[in-house]
């Protein structure tokens, strides 16, 4: 494959995963309202699972083919990279701050699961490099501990041993009642054909972002970071945008800290592709430091969801300046390690 093909198929697939994710969001906001699910669950599970689909697609290929370094990093930096989309989200809604109006109990439960899944991966990382049919014991805890992480934050949301404070700002999330209009087998088939066409897009990005090492001379951890984890974290982006266009504040909150929290099983489902050992042992302290700022950026968002700051510099929350100046940070330390 040549570059300019790379480079074409590339952007390609980035577009379309940005048209679909658009798409996307109306769909899961009306099957959050149709099924009785709420926001919170819907944006974790079906949000976060469709809009991870091209990444978890393009890790898993990465790490079958044995290239772990793009696999990770693909992972990881999609993690810091939606974290960082809630600032544009956060732009987009001008009256208040996001994090003071999407204020929920599911929301910080989900942020909560996220930093115990990121330590696990760091957890595995440091552990003996010790293996079962070349999979790695702290694997299946990610799958049981994603699983178990979400029947929690169902238990805390149905039934909740305390509420944030109402403001004339706070947007609850509230059933629409035009969803019952929609026939849910409708629904679900448009879900799973933007989901399928997401998971096309990440399965061909792959093959780009692969040519796109060799021929520029990066490495793999730099396209997985900077580049191959932005596009594939597009849906993020647009769906978290869109969500707060439609009001559905917690929508856009919790579909990316969901979303995350789904990335964190890329890592596990690339170490059972990859077949050279233990995929946290082969990858890089470029990766690893990643894995870190993604704990990092995550708890500055829990605290901005805690203190809920109606109105900060630029008209935005603390924590969207922290995230943008920790995010940049990263990048220019991936530079600066000669990636």
């Amino acid at each position: 494959m040549s570059l300019m093909l790379s480079v074409a198929l590339f952007a390609g697939c980035a577009l379309v995963i940005g048209v679909v994710g658009t798409r996307l969001t109306g769909v899961v906001d009306t099957l959050a309202d149709r099924t009785g699910m709420g926001e919170a669950i819907a944006g974790a599970v079906l949000m976060g699972m469709a809009t991870s689909l091209s990444g978890i697609v393009l890790s898993v290929t990465a790490a079958w083919k044995g290239q772990p370094e793009l696999a990770m990093s693909n992972a990881v930096g999609g993690i810091a990279a939606q974290t960082l989309f809630l600032t544009v989200a956060d732009v987009a809604l001008r009256r208040v701050n996001l994090e003071h109006a999407a204020a929920s109990i599911g929301n910080l439960a989900q942020g909560t699961l996220l930093m115990c899944l990121l330590g696990m991966l760091l957890v595995a990382r440091y552990s003996p490099e010790w293996t079962l049919w070349g999979i790695h014991p702290v694997t299946p805890l990610l799958f049981l501990g994603y699983v178990y992480g979400l029947r929690i934050i169902d238990e805390v949301r149905s039934q909740p041993m305390w509420m944030p404070r109402r403001t004339r700002e706070t947007r609850e999330d509230a059933p629409d009642d035009e969803a019952q209009r929609y026939s849910l087998t409708r629904l679900w088939g448009a879900f799973a054909a933007l989901a399928l066409l997401l998971g096309v897009s990440g399965w061909v990005m792959e093959k780009a972002a692969t040519t796109l090492a060799t021929e520029t001379g990066m490495s793999q951890t730099a396209v997985g970071i900077l580049l191959t984890s932005v596009a594939t974290s597009l849906p993020e982006l647009v769906t978290a945008v869109a969500a707060v266009r439609r009001g559905a504040l917690t929508l856009a909150v919790g579909g990316i800290i969901g979303g995350n929290a789904f990335d964190t099983l890329f890592a596990a489902a690339s170490d059972i592709a990859y077949r050279d050992g233990s995929i946290y042992h082969a990858v890089s302290d470029q990766t690893l430091l990643w894995i870190a700022l993604s704990v990092l950026m995550t708890a500055v968002l829990l605290l901005g969801l805690v203190r809920r700051e109606k109105h900060g510099p630029g008209r935005i929350g603390f924590e969207s300046v922290a995230l943008v100046l920790l995010y940049g940070a990263g990048v220019a330390m991936v530079f600066h390690g000669g990636a």
